[in-house]
């Protein structure tokens, strides 16, 4: 009997989907809520929600959800696919829809409210060039456990430092510096008593090495020039 009942009830939305989309489509150019499930759905929905009978109203929302799914099948890779193809049906019926839904029905507020804002500390003035990887990595040093891997992590956070203010700055920047950088970021909760000193910048030291040497070679090719100008038998008179 429930067999027989289902397939009358799919004979039903069949037809119902034909008449509709046949009389409707072309002489009632109904708004469309959500543009990706075409004008055919939405007009089903106008109709479910002037349904006499909240059991009707019921089988036919189900059947929609059902010819949602059918027309978006890309949708089930998402996780929870059912629940956002509800969630679509109230939007289409502009949330305006007596049924029974098997999910906690999302209100309008809510699905128009943005998401908050994730609060991201703020790198100004002479931090604004480490970047976010190094607050992140400042973090996850304070949460260790003292100990060996806890002072490694710290020291490769401060050599890193050095590297993005030299690279940043184009100049030598003393350990000090830093040590009072890594302390202000990190509210004081690392102990930086451990290291004596970082590394040398090879990136700054090589660019400085390298403009040393352009530089010099200007200085040469210059040189090399005026003597070939100033030629003593090109002088005579």
């Amino acid at each position: 009997m429930t067999k027989v009942k289902n397939s009358f009830s799919e004979l039903k939305f069949s037809i119902q989907i034909s008449i509709f989309a046949f009389m409707e489509y072309n002489t009632d150019r109904t708004h469309l809520n959500m543009p990706e499930y075409g004008r055919i759905i939405q007009i089903l929905v106008e109709r479910c929600k002037t349904l006499a009978t909240k059991e009707e109203r019921n089988e036919m929302a189900n059947a929609i959800v059902d010819f949602m799914g059918q027309r978006n099948p890309q949708l089930r890779d998402e996780e929870n696919y059912k629940h956002k193809l509800w969630d679509h049906l109230f939007i289409l019926a502009s949330f305006d829809l007596d049924v029974d839904s098997p999910y906690p029905i999302t209100s309008q507020e809510e699905l128009h409210t943005p998401p908050k804002r994730m609060d991201y500390p703020k790198l100004q003035g002479d931090f604004k060039f480490y970047g976010k990887s190094i607050l992140t990595l400042i973090e996850k040093a304070i949460e260790l456990e003292p100990g060996e891997e806890k002072e490694a992590l710290i020291e490769v956070i401060a050599n890193n430092m050095k590297k993005s203010y030299n690279v940043y700055n184009k100049e030598h920047v003393h350990d000090d510096v830093i040590f009072r950088h890594l302390k202000e970021l990190s509210e004081n909760r690392l102990d930086l008593t451990n290291i004596e000193s970082l590394d040398k910048s090879k990136i700054y030291y090589a660019t400085n090495k390298n403009n040393s040497n352009n530089k010099n070679r200007n200085y040469t090719n210059n040189n090399q020039n005026k003597r070939r100008s100033f030629n003593p038998k090109n002088n005579r008179n």
